[in-house]
């Protein structure tokens, strides 16, 4: 196993006394689509996590996270709009790999290095396991979605176009 993707399984073992089991794919998880097609899933039971930067308000300079559906675009408008912003933007990759401790690509929605306001995509909860990343681009792991929003600490909340 990757030693990113076992740190990530070791750090929810420690945090969350949870166990998730994480798989790792060969062809790379990168996309939603991927990452459907390496696990034998619906594109829409990939939880993504976007991290975003918000500019103005109370929050200036603050990343958040959204978990995602696969088959949903993040409205940044909405997100803006949700954490009394005005403006919000795709979080820079190495701002984000500083402050949540891991690369785009493989951001898990979960075991951030530092813990970010987080939304979740209310389409996850219409399937009944959920795949997230497990800190790699080729790994990720399944898990049901309120079980997810729950070690998230998301708030449930449809912010996609």
């Amino acid at each position: 196993m990757h030693p990113r993707a076992a740190e990530f399984e070791e750090r929810t073992r420690e945090r969350y006394e949870v166990d998730l089991d994480v798989l790792e794919f060969e062809a790379g998880t990168e996309t939603a689509a991927a990452a459907a097609d390496a696990v034998g899933c619906e594109t829409g039971a990939i939880a993504s996590t976007i991290v975003v930067s918000l500019s103005g308000g109370e929050r200036d300079g603050a990343l958040v996270a959204a978990i995602t559906s696969g088959t949903n675009r993040l409205a940044l408008d909405a997100v803006a709009d949700h954490f009394g912003a005005d403006a919000a933007e795709m979080g820079d990759p190495s701002r984000i790999r500083e402050v949540v401790g891991w690369s785009i690509g493989g951001v898990p929605p979960v075991c951030h290095d530092d813990a970010l306001p987080t939304v979740f995509d209310p389409t996850l909860a219409e399937y009944d396991t959920v795949y997230g990343a497990a800190g790699t681009p080729s790994a990720v792991f399944a898990v049901e979605p309120e079980t997810l929003a729950e070690l998230a600490d998301a708030t449930v909340v449809d912010l996609t176009e």
